[in-house]
């Protein structure tokens, strides 16, 4: 299946860079280009694309507006990009409901990769925004638990925890010494419990509500790494 994409930047020769990368990909194909948030929606509506790249900063509509009205009106699926690693952005963008964030300067094969994880369902953080989002929520001690939790058995808190340390279906499964179909159900249902739309928002989840606490020890490969879905 070829992966239809809208790429959205004020920036006119940074705009054509993303789309010539991936436009020579045989299974990806920039469908429209955008010069600000609203000609980005606009386009989304008419076409209908899997993925739109947007960038963060654009005159008018910003990228924040143009992925919150895509992510409520579209099943297409966003990720954010920005020459800016600042925590706002990366807050702001997630809970406006983008998939995946990436800083401009991410490497041809690792904006590939996103675009294909993305499309394929799954959500992406770039190393340094990872980190900024466990920073974030480790910072001044650990959280109270929040009553939402009191929503999942104890193995979908295992689940949840397992998610958040940045571990894929296959080394939870491991870990919890079951098969990848159950860790799926147990993903499935955790995300379902907690009204949650993906992997990146049960991540910002299990730190909000205290599960993942400072200095806990990490589990598996510890938290998601370059180019990893999230």
């Amino acid at each position: 299946m070829t992966i239809r994409v809208v790429v959205a930047d004020d920036q006119e020769l940074v705009r054509s860079g993303f789309a010539m990368i991936l436009d020579a990909q045989p299974d990806i194909e920039v469908v429209a280009e955008a010069g600000d948030g609203a000609a980005a929606v606009d386009a989304v509506r008419r076409l209908a694309p899997e993925v739109a790249l947007l960038d963060v900063r654009m005159p008018g509509t910003d990228g924040i507006e143009a992925c919150r009205a895509i992510t409520a009106g579209t099943a297409c699926r966003t990720v954010m990009l920005t020459t800016f690693d600042a925590d706002e952005y990366v807050y702001e963008a997630l809970h406006a409901g983008a998939s995946g964030f990436l800083l401009k300067d991410v490497r041809r094969d690792d904006l590939v990769h996103a675009v294909r994880v993305v499309a394929a369902g799954d959500s992406l953080l770039a190393p340094s925004v990872a980190r900024r989002l466990v920073e974030r929520y480790t910072a001044g001690g650990a959280a109270r638990p929040d009553p939402r939790l009191d929503a999942l058995t104890a193995r979908e808190r295992e689940t949840l925890l397992l998610l958040a340390r940045g571990l894929s279906n296959a080394e939870i499964a491991a870990e919890l010494v079951v098969s990848e179909h159950t860790v799926k159900t147990h993903v499935g249902h955790v995300l379902a419990k907690l009204g949650l739309r993906d992997r990146i928002q049960a991540v910002i989840c299990a730190y909000e509500t205290g599960l993942v606490t400072p200095g806990a020890p990490p589990v598996g490969r510890g938290g998601p790494g370059a180019g990893s879905p999230a």
